[in-house]
């Protein structure tokens, strides 16, 4: 735990069984500014002395599977002593509870090997990290994206994890986050021959978008995952299904229908959640989706693995085998949940994965998976994946380009309200054939036949329900848009909440969506329901369907600029060897004979790599000088003894 006055943050391992000489190999990151999140103010409240009394504390425990756990000793290490010392690594003797009382003898309770990494950044006022912060904002424009500041970072970065944070938090904040990853992404896909393989690497595209999905979808999961996973993690039922690991009276039928009623349930909450994924993620995996296509023309699959390998394989697997790290658990789950999380898990994946679910055969390995397996294979799955993954990856928030084709997303029969053009014209209502797509909602005569009315999806305000008294007509739904709204009586409810869900999802990201709407029509001059005699009107009811569940993430961006300062100097030697190979790329353009310091580097364009180099390194240079300027005053006032930090004599 990091334990202060205001916080108490915990973590906790898995449980190492059989032995007293545990190896637990775990890390754990804890962020000592930024408490647990960011504040709303966007600033962070922890003052400097809170720091002086926050401590790190390791308590050991024996797992005591069915009885309570046994507590057997703990560590206290005050982050202010790891503040001299960034990485400390120590053998601490296991010391028994601090309960008051003072003994001077304790038993041997056994000693635990730590290793503690203390990282601190000092963050100067926003005017000195202009120029950097411009430079890597511009990174999605840089042509081609190798030679941007932001990729090149990726580049020298001893672990791309260190760089992946403070970049996507940084870009996230200033709408930069989706064009870098779409143009990274993009270079991933030239080097990927076979469609089966796509995104499946550990690249600066995938952990960037790894990232952003753990950043803006923590609330996603929350909805989505988190009332299921508690069901779970509480309840003691058996789904171990593998032969060789079942306990003595377990019934594996059993078993089997206690699996299959986690995974149905789960996968039906997942095809569901659609409208609660965020925008951010939906454009990704619009823009991931169009350069799939383009990339395999010849591949009709293509479009939906390539967005099923992040939010299924990457995103919804991974937080359900390990909810504790994305915040949906308090601690990590004990072996047999772990067991019954990772078989859902593997379900989940499989039936994301398109390409396992359009062959008859399945990827499992283990051949009791396989045979399980076999109660997913049906129609009705694949429907459902197919459907979800046109809802999250097929319309664009912003503007669209017009170059890519529109998804077809729902058709049927249904009655329409004429729209009454003229003073004298009978209104009444006539059959027609609805289609919607990605970009239009239109109504036709007849299947087939030329478009009647058009309305594009980008003009759509809002979709509800209409009161039946408006036309003493049931399952009635009305489409609000820039002209007069449309009115249509589906040929039953559930068809009903069927169109107006798919409306509303298509349309969410609309700018212009309304907040308020009248149930009811207008008619004879005046709304039925609020009696407003304007057709203007502003509307009496808040509308329903509200807009997507993206939560304003505040960032400190000179806390990430400065994060990034920080890495850039420390890898200047690489950052070095990177602008001796651009040197060398551009004046010799033999072949390259065998490998060496900069093959590693990828470098498409050398001109531009080096003079984006050049860049960075006198803007990290101009930095360098506040930077010293600060140590040398900080490492003065901090000497004891020191005008600033005078010493205190004994008192008597």
């Amino acid at each position: 735990s990091l334990v202060g006055p205001s916080r108490n943050d915990q973590k906790k391992t898995k449980v190492k069984k059989k032995t007293s000489n545990p190896q637990f190999n775990e890390i754990f990151y804890f962020e000592v500014t930024r408490s647990s999140s960011y504040t709303r103010k966007s600033q962070f409240q922890v003052e400097e002395e809170d720091i002086e009394k926050l401590e790190i504390r390791i308590d050991l425990w024996n797992n005591g599977n069915l009885v309570q756990d046994i507590f057997l000793g703990e560590i206290k290490v005050p982050v202010n002593v790891l503040r001299n010392d960034s990485s400390h690594q120590a053998w601490y003797l296991l010391q028994p509870r601090d309960n008051g009382n003072k003994s001077s003898k304790t038993d041997d309770l056994g000693s635990l090997r730590l290793n503690i990494c203390y990282t601190e950044d000092y963050v100067l006022p926003s005017e000195y990290y202009g120029p950097l912060k411009t430079l890597l904002l511009k990174s999605p424009d840089v042509q081609p994206i190798s030679a941007s500041a932001a990729y090149i970072l990726g580049e020298i970065c001893r672990d791309k994890n260190d760089a992946v944070l403070p970049l996507v938090r940084l870009l996230l904040h200033h709408d930069k986050l989706v064009p870098f990853a779409t143009a990274v992404a993009e270079l991933d896909l030239k080097d990927t021959q076979d469609a089966n393989t796509i995104f499946r690497g550990n690249s600066l595209a995938t952990r960037c978008l790894d990232e952003m999905m753990k950043i803006v979808g923590g609330h996603y999961l929350k909805v989505t995952l988190k009332p299921i996973l508690d069901e779970i993690c509480e309840s003691s039922k058996s789904c171990e299904i593998d032969p060789i690991k079942l306990k003595e009276g377990d019934n594996v039928e059993n078993n089997k229908e206690n699996l299959r009623y986690y995974v149905d349930k789960l996968f039906s909450t997942i095809v569901k959640s659609s409208m609660s994924c965020p925008t951010v993620m939906c454009d990704t995996f619009y823009s991931l989706r169009q350069m799939a296509t383009q990339r395999f023309p010849n591949d009709p699959h293509v479009q939906y693995s390539a967005v099923s390998s992040f939010v299924f394989l990457r995103f919804f697997a991974v937080a359900v085998v390990s909810p504790h790290t994305f915040h949906l658990r308090p601690h990590h789950p004990d072996p047999q949940t772990v067991r019954t999380l990772t078989l859902i898990s593997k379900t989940i994946q499989t039936l994301g994965s398109w390409g396992s679910l359009s062959k008859s055969k399945s990827s499992f390995k283990e051949t009791f998976m396989c045979e399980f397996f076999k109660m997913f294979q049906e129609e009705g799955y694949i429907i459902a994946v197919k459907k979800f993954l046109d809802e999250i990856s097929s319309t664009e928030t912003k503007e669209s380009s017009g170059t890519s084709e529109p998804v077809h997303l729902k058709e049927g029969e249904m009655y329409k309200r004429a729209q009454g053009r003229t003073r004298i014209g009978k209104k009444n209502f006539k059959k027609r054939w609805f289609c919607l797509t990605s970009r239009e909602l239109t109504y036709h005569k007849q299947p087939g036949k030329d478009a009647i009315y058009t309305i594009p999806v980008k003009n759509i305000l809002a979709v509800e329900k209409l009161e039946e008294s408006s036309f003493n007509k049931k399952n009635m739904f009305q489409v609000i848009h820039m002209e007069k709204p449309l009115y249509v009586q589906a040929n039953n409810c559930v068809e009903a909440n069927e169109w107006i869900d798919v409306l509303c999802r298509v349309s969410r990201c609309n700018q212009n969506r309304l907040s308020f709407y009248h149930p009811s029509a207008y008619l004879n001059g005046n709304w039925l329901c609020c009696l407003e005699t304007s057709e203007n009107a502003l509307g009496c009811k808040p509308c329903t369907a509200g807009v997507p569940a993206d939560i304003q993430i505040d960032i400190d961006e000179d806390r990430e600029t400065e994060r990034i300062y920080s890495l850039f100097t420390l890898s200047l030697l690489k950052l070095q060897k990177m602008e001796e190979a651009c040197g060398t790329i551009a004046v010799y353009q033999g072949p390259q004979k065998e490998p060496d310091d900069y093959s590693n580097f990828v470098i498409e364009d050398s001109v531009t790599t080096f003079k984006t180099i050049q860049q960075i390194k006198s803007i990290i240079e101009k930095l360098d000088e506040p930077h010293e300027k600060y140590r040398k005053k900080r490492s003065s006032s901090a000497k004891y003894g020191s005008k600033e930090n005078p010493i205190v004599g004994k008192t008597s």
